[in-house]
């Protein structure tokens, strides 16, 4: 048997007990469980392209993919419970038309800053969302199995089985989740004492993705800045669009890789700084580091996937007995 070191072992434990807690189990199934799998799908979004859609009340991106997600829109009935024992609660239900950063309600928007480089002001603009990462801590480390990372890439929170405790945006480099308390499961349990609500995020049109389309921002973008294909296709033509630029790609190894590609003409290093100069978040930290390969997050991997496999278990048995798919 060849040599490993410890932190391998770890990371091996971590992957069997969450795979095999819900395999064993009989995971819930989300969106595309019946999907037949056509291979992992990326993005290319192209700053060199992408101007903000000057003119627009909103960029074509956010309004569609607004309009795509509205019946998925959390629906908040009655009081909203504060976060026991805290005296503190998120609610955007009363703030759905915000649009400068992501929200339950926003699942996407465009950063603009400034960036010099070599003597040249670029001004850039920067669809955000989620990375849907190769390796995401936010579905390995949720203790409710509620977060999934489909054949195809995307990476799903299922709003059935959520509590809203908010580890997964933790655990983001980008903090992508966002939430909103007074819905989901925690309001039928012990909405005083447990829970936070539910996370949100983009799910790369998941639905549309799987019946062979496209997501609804990419079909939007009237500059074609938003590419989408095969994942290693959209991967070397990053890298090709960066080389003919003498540019950057940004994506392809942060967070231990994701399923999104950044191209730009100036470092990332510099747009990360310019962004948190002018406090906006999230930022673009060139190589930030995977929570999963850290000793802590590889202790609480062990800790979590136990508990993760028994919560799918219960949740597929009910399903199960309720006739559910």
């Amino acid at each position: 048997m060849p040599n490993i070191s410890r932190r391998s072992f770890l990371k091996r434990s971590i992957a069997s007990g969450v795979v095999g807690g819900l395999v064993l189990s009989g995971a819930p199934k989300m969106l595309g469980a019946q999907a037949k799998t056509t291979g992992q799908v990326g993005t290319i979004i192209d700053l060199t392209k992408c101007d903000g859609c000057p003119g627009r009340e909103m960029p074509a991106c956010v309004e569609a993919c607004r309009t795509k997600n509205k019946e998925k829109f959390p629906k908040v009935e009655g009081e909203i419970q504060d976060y026991w024992p805290q005296k503190k609660h998120e609610d955007w239900s009363q703030k759905q038309q915000v649009i400068n950063r992501l929200t339950p309600y926003n699942w996407t928007f465009v950063q603009a800053v400034q960036v010099e480089h070599e003597g040249k002001l670029h001004e850039l603009h920067i669809q955000r969302r989620c990375m849907h990462c190769d390796n995401p801590p936010c579905a390995h480390l949720c203790p409710f199995s509620a977060q999934e990372k489909t054949p195809e890439g995307p990476v799903l929170i299922n709003p059935n089985i959520c509590f809203g405790g908010a580890k997964c945006r933790d655990v983001c480099p980008w903090q992508i989740p966002q939430r909103q308390a007074g819905v989901g499961l925690y309001t039928k349990v012990a909405p005083k004492y447990v829970g936070g609500g539910v996370m949100y995020k983009c799910d790369l049109c998941y639905d549309l993705v799987k019946t062979g389309g496209v997501p609804a921002c990419v079909a939007a973008c009237p500059k074609e800045a938003i590419v989408f294909g095969p994942k290693e296709e959209m991967r070397i033509e990053a890298r090709r669009r960066a080389e003919g630029i003498n540019g950057y790609v940004y994506g392809e190894k942060e967070n231990g890789g994701t399923s999104t590609f950044y191209v730009s003409p100036v470092p990332f290093a510099k747009i990360d700084r310019a962004l948190k100069e002018q406090q906006s978040m999230p930022g673009m930290k060139p190589a930030v580091e995977n929570y999963l390969e850290t000793p802590n997050g590889i202790a609480k991997g062990l800790l979590v996937a136990p508990v993760a496999g028994i919560f799918a278990a219960g949740y597929a048995a009910v399903k199960t007995m309720k006739g559910e798919d």
